[in-house]
């Protein structure tokens, strides 16, 4: 049997190959040299324009010279089209990273004021300030006394007023995004909507609790009477509600009509060419099928109103203990209870223990607006479309 011998492949050969193919290409560690560049030219160049190292200007300046430097080398070693998509990548990564600064800031602070207090007084969740007087903070700077008081009053008084927000909000806001997406004819009822929508988005939140105030004010007068018990009677939870569900519908139905309007038609002609109602269809294919957008948009809707002040001091005022009943007497949200603890502390003398409740409300309340969200991903992937696999 004949064979024939192959020559082995020259290896000189292989690696004139292998460097034709990576001709014209940066190595892989180009970005590292040329970081550890940016970040000494940076620092050399703060250190002579101020005089001392100056944390903000160091990382400014280390990001402008990173982009400048690697649009350079790219440009020499590569081409000027590689150039370009770099420099626009790194733009584009910087106008994140930028982005991103302030929210992690706001955690940070929030947290390291905040967490240290919680742990040391977790009392604080279950207490209200019933009791605590400018005697109790003096001692507590004066003498070591232990912190009194708490933010129980202000976490009900949010999760009820949000709570009694969100059922009147999202109803509503759910019928006129299916009225607008599924049975409008582009009219001008439709256009109306729209344009009240969009107007409401932008609304003052100042405006939303005066109007709220002015209704609730003219329902008591107009079915129970006028006098001063009566105006008193407007200051309830309720009304601060109806102040946060001005704010919220705008949300709710802008964010449900764009999920709704991504839901293919095909679904729905599918669901009629089977014989079933247009209603039916809405709520076993279409709703079903954007649950998870809207369930982001309520929740959006949400984070909207948690944090409002204005409005519910003008509707809800201001108690120092707990008040279960929306319909009746003032009650305290969260965000108002850390506007008066860091405006009027509790003792003007000895405002340190105030600061440190109002930093223990806040990261209690970037927690519930987490947690909120938390579930709505929950709720919505439970009523998204099931996948079946084959």
């Amino acid at each position: 049997m004949k064979t024939t011998d192959t020559a082995a492949p020259d290896p000189r050969t292989q690696v004139k190959k292998k460097n034709a193919l990576t001709a014209g290409q940066k190595p892989a560690w180009t970005w590292i040299a040329v970081l550890v560049g940016a970040l000494v030219l940076a620092g050399v160049v703060t250190a002579v324009l101020s005089g001392g190292f100056n944390w903000p200007g160091f990382v400014i300046l280390t990001g402008v010279f990173y982009v400048i430097a690697m649009y350079i080398v790219t440009l020499v070693v590569e081409n000027r089209r590689r150039a370009t998509d770099g420099l626009w990548k790194n733009l584009v990564w910087g106008a994140f990273l930028v982005a991103l600064l302030p929210l992690i800031s706001v955690i940070w602070t929030v947290v390291g004021q905040g967490l240290p207090t919680l742990l040391a007084n977790p009392n604080m969740l279950w207490v209200d300030m019933g009791g605590v007087t400018g005697a109790s903070d003096q001692a507590t700077v004066n003498e070591g006394a232990p912190l009194m008081g708490g933010f129980l009053h202000g976490l009900i008084g949010s999760v009820a007023i949000t709570a009694i927000a969100t059922l009147i909000s999202v109803p509503i806001g759910l019928m006129a995004s299916i009225y607008l997406v599924e049975y409008s004819r582009g009219g001008w009822f439709s256009k109306a909507i729209t344009f009240f929508v969009d107007v409401m988005t932008g609304i003052p939140s100042i405006v939303a609790g005066l109007f709220a105030f002015a209704a609730v004010q003219l329902f008591i007068t107009t079915f129970i009477g006028e006098g001063p018990a009566q105006l008193q009677m407007v200051k309830m939870g309720l009304t601060a509600a109806i102040a946060l569900s001005v704010l919220m519908i705008p949300v709710v139905v802008r964010s449900t009509e764009e999920m709704l309007r991504v839901v293919p038609n095909e679904l729905r002609e599918a669901s009629y060419a089977l014989g079933v109602r247009k209603w039916r269809t809405i709520l076993k294919v279409v709703l079903p099928t954007a649950m998870s957008g809207i369930a982001s948009g309520v929740t959006l809707a949400i984070a909207r109103v948690t944090g409002e002040t204005a409005p519910i001091l003008v509707t809800a005022g201001f108690a120092a203990t707990v008040n279960w009943n929306v319909f009746s007497g003032w009650m305290t949200a969260l965000p108002v209870y850390i506007y008066r603890q860091l405006v009027n502390p509790t003792a003007p003398a000895a405002a340190e223990p105030s600061a440190l409740r109002a930093w223990a409300a806040a990261l209690v309340l970037i927690i519930i607006v987490m947690v909120l969200n938390l579930i709505a991903r929950i709720i919505a992937q439970a009523f998204a479309p099931k996948k079946t696999g084959r």
